[in-house]
């Protein structure tokens, strides 16, 4: 009788804990980050009328410095936008832990309460967008005065101007989902590739190869591996032909040695993943115009922004898992 009470104990405690525990873990696992992110940006667009997407762009903007800097850990939270603490609290507060919107405020810090809880917490996502969005909505609700608090914020061009794009594309689209890649050439083309980021490289000087080269016929069509937008085009002496865009991670994606580019191709063209941009050809290594000097390829840089710099990292596996889900999305 006592095993079959203990029995029927541990039966309870199982049933107890599976529809206690298990239901939440699995609304965890299945939290859709976009839908979060995207509740968050229209809750302060209504508050302060600064639009969703300036929102979106900054935090998306942000994101990327965060996987890009080793001195900025990854947000808790849905959204990633980064304050100092002392910026946050006030570099003359004694309490550095402040949570007091007043006295953060007496402090000249610039930490706001966006949900109305009585705090200020750098840790509560609406009180780190509800302060963003009050910053942007101070310097007025056009585009210009979006590129003008942006340039007050992070003090550097090029920031900026990646900003802005990102926006462009979240008002284009009207969603947050626009991370699916492509691979940069249909599959049904000949083609044939290998690892050759950090290849030497002579012409114009000793240099490293920074990219994949993916060889291939004379016009075979060229697509764009992201979303994003067409920051340069036109001629490069190294490159040729070439397509530079920019995506929402804030990863530039470099095509080169095109033999032409598609119609409707411009800077400032706001691009999805798959769409065509160019074809393959062999210029560049020469004045505008030059061809010919090696057989017809792609070559395909992609590069990091940190918000100081920028570098190159090898796209090869990125393009092998591009050509991999390509070729599953077949079956």
């Amino acid at each position: 009788m006592a095993t079959f009470r203990s029995t029927i104990s541990m039966i309870l405690v199982f049933i107890f804990c599976f529809h206690t525990i298990s239901p939440n873990a699995h609304a965890e696992e299945t939290v859709n980050p976009y839908t979060e992110r995207e509740a968050l940006y229209h809750k302060m667009e209504t508050i302060t009328n600064v639009p969703w997407y300036y929102l979106a762009a900054v935090d998306s903007y942000e994101r990327g410095l965060r996987k890009a800097r080793r001195d900025r850990a990854d947000a808790d939270g849905f959204i990633s936008i980064y304050y100092a603490k002392e910026d946050w609290v006030g570099p003359l507060n004694p309490n550095q832990d402040d949570e007091s919107p007043d006295t953060i405020s007496l402090f000249e810090g610039i930490g706001l309460d966006g949900n109305g809880d009585g705090k200020a917490l750098l840790t509560d996502d609406e009180d780190v967008l509800y302060t963003l969005a009050r910053y942007l909505e101070s310097y007025g609700l056009t585009e210009e005065d979006f590129r003008i608090a942006l340039w007050h914020f992070y003090q550097r061009e090029q920031s900026v101007n990646i900003v802005a794009g990102h926006a462009k594309v979240y008002q284009h689209y009207q969603t947050l989902d626009l991370h699916k890649h492509a691979f940069v050439m249909p599959l049904h083309h000949n083609y044939s590739y290998r690892s050759t980021w950090g290849d030497r490289r002579g012409w114009g000087g000793r240099r490293i190869h920074e990219g994949t080269d993916i060889f291939a016929n004379y016009q075979v069509p060229i697509q764009s591996s992201s979303y994003g937008i067409v920051e340069t085009i036109g001629w490069n002496p190294y490159g040729g032909w070439r397509v530079g865009i920019r995506d929402l991670d804030n990863i530039y994606h470099y095509y080169a040695h095109l033999s032409g580019f598609e119609k409707g191709i411009e800077k400032g063209t706001i691009i999805e993943a798959g769409q065509l941009i160019g074809y393959c050809g062999s210029s560049g290594y020469g004045k505008p115009g030059t061809q010919g000097k090696f057989p017809p390829h792609l070559h395909y840089g992609m590069y990091r922004d940190n918000g100081i710099t920028e570098w190159s990292f090898d796209p090869f596996p990125s393009l092998k898992q591009w050509e991999r889900a390509a070729k599953q999305a077949k079956k």
